[in-house]
């Protein structure tokens, strides 16, 4: 009975191959193959009692044909491929505008290109720069020790939430360029209003995305802790936090593009460097080229550190 039943079998599966003829199949991984091609196995087989370890072991007759990517496809979604997208339509737009604005020229990716490796040679750029991510790593720096805690309290305690979620979500709507005079009144002109502001901006991701983490914590880990008299110095270091860094590393990322759109127009008063301050004075002595390339490095380093950020949370 039993070989009659795998004549019948191998016959069917050599001769009618598609998968939806009436011996039913099963796909499964044939260990003498690496496991890297599944192959289909007859599924009466695995239903009877006697041959079922010794089938098994046995050189399949036909593998299940993979689906081969097509390249075409995967060439025009590349990631490069995006940004020679983006700077065709940029010479395209130049190319309409230019009849209506004579010196549109100056904004052209060819000149804006020449423009950054010039200023990347002369070292002129390198003050602003630096000066501006000063000014990120300090507002930032101020966002976490404010925030996190925070969030975590807000995460812990329903009472707390109900009492300040209101009020977080009234003063996350409100702009922090609204907020520019009142913060030079208050800190003065320099660099303290722009990290306050930034620090301002920043907050509130951070703030609602570890008060997420702290909700989606398994409550059998709580509890787990709990039948362990673990006190809650403890619960935070071996639970809560290592269950949250994923949402406190988004939060962060977050916070970072926030941060980062912020800075340009909150230095462009009352301090004299930054990329911001870079920007008006362009403008002031009318050189366009440089002001496309200060557009263009801005874009470059908003990108590498998102990039940076976003390399972070995929390795946690």
């Amino acid at each position: 009975k039993l070989w009659s039943l795998l004549f019948k079998n191998i016959v069917g599966w050599v001769f009618d191959p598609p998968p939806n003829r009436r011996f039913g199949c099963r796909v499964g991984i044939h260990a003498h193959h690496n496991g890297r091609t599944p192959y289909r196995l007859p599924e009466n087989i695995y239903s009877n009692d006697y041959g079922v370890k010794w089938w098994a072991r046995m050189p399949t007759l036909r593998p299940q044909p993979q689906q081969k990517e097509t390249t075409m496809k995967s060439t025009l979604t590349h990631p490069i491929a995006g940004f020679i997208y983006l700077l065709l339509f940029w010479y395209i737009a130049i190319w309409l505008l230019s009849p209506f604005i004579p010196f549109i020229h100056a904004f052209s990716p060819d000149i804006a290109i020449r423009t950054v490796f010039s200023l990347i040679a002369d070292k002129g750029i390198w003050l602003h720069l630096f000066s501006s991510i000063k000014r990120i790593a300090a507002g930032l720096m101020i966002a976490l020790l404010i925030g996190i805690p925070i969030g975590l309290i807000v995460g812990v305690s329903p009472a707390f939430e109900r009492l300040t979620g209101g009020v977080f979500q009234y003063l996350r709507m409100i702009s922090p360029l609204s907020l520019m005079p009142i913060a030079v009144m208050i800190f003065g002109i320099g660099d303290l209003p722009i990290i306050a502001l930034i620090a301002f901006a920043c907050v509130w991701s951070l703030i609602i995305n570890t008060a997420t983490g702290v909700k989606k914590i398994d409550p059998n880990y709580l509890a787990l802790g709990k039948s362990l008299n673990a006190t809650k110095s403890e619960t935070l270091r071996h639970i809560i936090l290592p269950a949250t860094i994923g949402d406190m590393l988004t939060g962060l990322r977050i916070s970072l593009g926030v941060a980062w759109v912020v800075l340009v127009p909150c230095e462009m008063l009352g301090v004299s460097s930054g990329l911001g301050y870079f920007i008006l004075d362009t403008r002031d002595r009318l050189s366009y080229n440089e002001l496309a390339a200060a557009i263009v490095i801005i874009g470059i380093i908003g990108w590498t550190l998102d990039s940076m950020a976003r390399y972070i949370c995929k390795k946690q």
